[in-house]
């Protein structure tokens, strides 16, 4: 059975990560999506899948292999300080009433 509770994962849209695990550990990509039910993350140009794809005449879409990015999950990313340019683990601290991601590297903010 699956759970469909929403997740709070450390990621969020347009994030700068690196992958810590996989095929493509080392590489560093922006987040493109986020599935918060399966705690998984899309990262541009990573991961890549090679996809067979059926002609939709009606649709106007050409068969043939195609190249896809297919979900990481989040557990094997970690964010990319903006300030500091290294990897880190952020912790969450309360700032005016809102949580906010800070570095634990430089202390700076990770949320704009």
């Amino acid at each position: 059975m699956k759970d469909t509770t929403k997740k709070d994962l450390h990621v969020k849209n347009g994030d700068r990560v690196i992958v810590i695990a996989g095929k493509d550990k080392g590489k560093i990509g922006n987040i493109r999506k986020v599935d918060r039910s399966e705690g998984k993350v899309i990262v541009e140009g990573l991961n890549m899948v090679t996809k067979a794809q059926k002609p939709q005449p009606a649709a106007g879409i050409q068969g043939g292999l195609i190249k896809i990015e297919a979900p990481i999950d989040s557990s094997n990313v970690m964010i990319v300080c903006p300030a500091c340019e290294k990897a880190t683990r952020p912790s969450i601290k309360i700032i005016d009433g809102k949580k906010v991601r800070i570095c634990k590297k430089c202390g700076e903010q990770l949320d704009a």
